[in-house]
């Protein structure tokens, strides 16, 4: 089901998205948390190098927050995105989408999916596209519940360092 953007009531929370500005209080208070969960290797100062380096690129940092009353306003999820023009068409593409642990499979994903979803739309994309590890499992299962398809293997090559 496709859900408006903006504010959605679904019975626990009031989800809002909200664009977070580079730098901000926000991307280190609310962004930075999640963004670290998923990808726990990256420090303190790595996410901000990371930060503002992509921001420059054009990379997006939305956040869902809870704006009910019992959610006093709390960042539950986050998702860094950008607009590329490609030779199969202009798509919106994530980089990173997490849900803060306490609070996955239950519908905040698929919340801010649809979020992107309409994004892309209004931004005249062709597709949401994204990567995926091979062995996170419980990603590929969400993916697949949103009707997205595996169209692609991306290979990658470590160079060896050169400083």
């Amino acid at each position: 089901m496709r859900r408006p953007a903006g504010a959605v009531n679904n019975d626990r929370m009031e989800l809002l998205a909200r664009d977070v500005d580079v730098p901000s209080p926000a991307l280190y208070r609310d962004v930075e948390p999640l963004i670290r969960a998923l990808r726990p290797a990256l420090s303190g100062p790595g996410f901000a190098a990371f930060a503002a380096e992509a921001a420059g690129q054009g990379l997006v940092f939305t956040a869902a927050y809870d704006n009910a009353p019992s959610g006093k306003g709390r960042c539950v999820a986050v998702a860094t995105h950008r607009t590329l023009a490609t030779s199969r068409g202009r798509i919106l593409f994530v980089d990173d989408l997490v849900t803060g642990p306490a609070l996955r499979s239950g519908g905040v994903g698929a919340w801010l999916m649809g979020e992107l979803e309409q994004r892309a739309a209004r931004a005249g994309c062709v597709r949401v596209e994204l990567d995926s590890g091979v062995v996170n499992q419980g990603a590929h299962r969400f993916y697949h519940a949103r009707r997205m398809s595996v169209v692609a293997f991306h290979f990658s090559l470590d160079l060896p360092d050169h400083r």
